[in-house]
């Protein structure tokens, strides 16, 4: 934090997001409010912080938590969580560029999968906006991160149903991309929302609540929310308390059913 406020460009690395919790007042109570308390005199906007977050499939407390709805409540900090190598590095190259304090969440899985070819070369992806990664007319499903894999094998299974889904990435948590999200919504008339974090309070709760506010008389079904479940992670058990691609296909169903 001093460092960026000194103008200094700051990569700080928190390795796991589970323990970032001993800097949450600095984050929240110095680096996010700087600009604002002296008047733009100076400001942490080129600190980055990296973490690892979200579940790895045998993670249990302590290594499988995804607390980017504790900062979205924050003004002044920007989120990001990258869905895979290609998004990882334009989008930690945007967030060196942006003018703002930024965590950068690494779904942990992303270090083992998938493999794909990255430029050398310098490219960023600007921080704010979301992406469709796969056009539908039935339904909008909108997730972040690692958690995309599932989704995608989620919308495989009910596209043998017959059900057309159009997938968002959201990838950017804070400032999230209402516009984009709002379109495919106004087409689809369906929302399905799913994190890996708890389900109350989430980040889907808020854009569950523009969407209704906004395009109540465009919606066929309530939002749906998928997350996980309200309790710590668990060891053994955690594959239970994950959305995974079953429940998705679920709540696919359902929401089309409504």
């Amino acid at each position: 934090i001093g460092m960026a406020a000194m103008g200094h460009t700051a990569i700080a690395e928190i390795q796991f997001a589970d323990y970032i919790f001993p800097a949450f007042d600095q984050i929240v109570n110095e680096a996010a409010k700087y600009r604002y308390r002296s008047g733009a005199q100076w400001d942490c906007g080129r600190l980055t912080i990296r973490c690892a977050a979200s579940a790895v499939g045998h993670g249990a407390i302590y290594h499988s938590q995804s607390p980017e709805g504790y900062f979205a409540h924050c003004p002044g900090l920007k989120l990001v969580y990258p869905r895979d190598p290609y998004t990882s590095k334009g989008l930690l190259r945007g967030a060196i560029l942006d003018n703002n304090p930024v965590i950068f969440f690494e779904s942990k899985r992303l270090y083992q999968y998938p493999r794909m070819s990255v430029p050398t070369s310098d490219f960023h992806i600007p921080l704010g906006n979301a992406e469709v990664i796969q056009g539908g007319d039935h339904v909008t499903i909108v997730a972040w991160g690692a958690h995309l894999q599932v989704v995608q094998i989620a919308a495989g299974m009910a596209a043998k149903d017959g059900i057309s889904c159009e997938i968002i990435d959201l990838q950017t948590i804070q400032p999230w991309d209402e516009q984009t999200v709002l379109d495919s919504v106004t087409k689809t008339g369906r929302l399905i929302i799913t994190h890996e974090a708890p389900l109350s309070f989430g980040v889907g709760a808020e854009i569950a609540a523009t969407v209704q506010k906004e395009l109540f008389l465009n919606l066929e079904a309530p939002v749906f929310r998928v997350c996980g479940l309200d309790t710590a992670v668990p060891l053994i058990f955690e594959k239970f308390h994950m959305p995974n691609q079953f429940k998705i296909y679920q709540s696919i169903k359902d929401v089309m059913e409504y």
